[in-house]
């Protein structure tokens, strides 16, 4: 079959190339492209978006999607360096006002995108946290590298990603989109693989950890999703975990992430305002008036690590394929 060819192909140049290791689980990846092209292309993909789509005008949300995503982007900058493996990106962090989506992204080099729809689905910043932290997982594990890698392979034969920008730049770009799916109405994109996933909720819970919020919101967040996507395909269907597998997996390394997470913290909050609804906690009672929230904490100053020079997610959407 031509799917055996591919991956006879993959194998031989994973041998023949140069690999990556993915933090924490130290998986060998095939990675065929480098860094600063992927940045770059996706510092001008993060852009081209923000042209096309509408920002949620609430400040207090933006500010709450600023505030978690940079506290969970320091943590990853502090935890990649305790593992050799330092990063330098260039953070930003939005939010869309789209609240038919239900999704968020995180491309190379640290631009993260979460959509309105997402956002009435966490009312904590600890389950939103979970989202993001997970979106980083996949940016700083180097998938989207992986998985451009592959598409490259496949779609272009293996032909270096600055060379494919030279010779055929409008097919290369197509790829790199469809390779993201960062644009809420494209039709076809390349999943990540459900090795990739399981390691981006691992990564993720560390992270999230690392940045003071509670991992345990993780078990809440995609049990929660999981009732809102309704019937889905067996896992041996998808590429992606099948919410009960990917739930228990979670439960086991809860243990693991709270090592991580310093003593007695808590940075949680929940959404302000009627812009991002408040669920009513299990057995009733309502939302806790705005009086009885926690008083908003001073915001960590915003990150902005040196990269390379910029020249624009996996999906959270229900089913088929369960958010990340």
């Amino acid at each position: 079959m031509c799917t055996n060819r591919v991956y006879s192909v993959l194998a031989g140049l994973l041998l023949l190339c140069g690999c990556a290791t993915v933090p924490v689980t130290g998986r060998t990846q095939l990675m065929l492209v480098g860094d600063t092209q992927m940045v770059a292309m996706g510092s001008q993909a993060f852009q081209e978006v923000l042209s096309q789509e509408k920002k949620v005008e609430d400040p207090a949300v933006q500010q709450r999607v600023q505030t978690v995503g940079s506290r969970i982007a320091r943590a990853a900058e502090e935890h990649l360096a305790s593992l050799g493996q330092p990063i330098q990106y260039q953070w930003e962090f939005v939010a869309l006002d789209n609240d038919e989506v239900v999704n968020a992204w995180c491309l190379p080099g640290g631009k993260v995108a979460v959509y309105s729809g997402l956002l009435k689905l966490v009312p904590t910043d600890d389950e939103l946290a979970v989202v993001v932290s997970h979106e980083i997982a996949h940016a700083v594990s180097r998938h989207g590298n992986e998985r451009m890698s592959q598409a490259l392979l496949v779609e272009l034969g293996g032909t270096a990603l600055d060379t494919a920008l030279a010779q055929r730049p409008e097919k290369t770009r197509s790829l790199y989109l469809q390779v993201f799916g960062v644009t809420a109405n494209l039709g076809f994109l390349l999943p990540y693989s459900r090795q990739q996933e399981y390691e981006a909720d691992h990564v993720g819970l560390i992270l999230m950890a690392r940045a003071g919020y509670d991992p345990a919101a993780a078990l809440t967040f995609w049990e929660k999703l999981s009732a809102e996507g309704g019937p889905r395909v067996p896992e041996f269907l998808s590429t992606h975990p099948a919410p009960e597998n990917r739930i228990a997996a979670i439960r086991a390394l809860i243990p693991e992430a709270n090592k991580y997470r310093p003593s007695g913290s808590s940075v949680s909050q929940v959404a302000p305002g009627p812009a991002v609804p408040v669920a009513s906690p299990p057995g009733g009672g309502g939302p806790a008036p705005a009086s009885s929230r926690p008083a908003p904490g001073p915001s960590p100053a915003p990150l902005s690590v040196p990269g390379p020079p910029p020249v624009h997610a996996p999906s959270l959407a229900p089913a088929p394929a369960p958010a990340r």
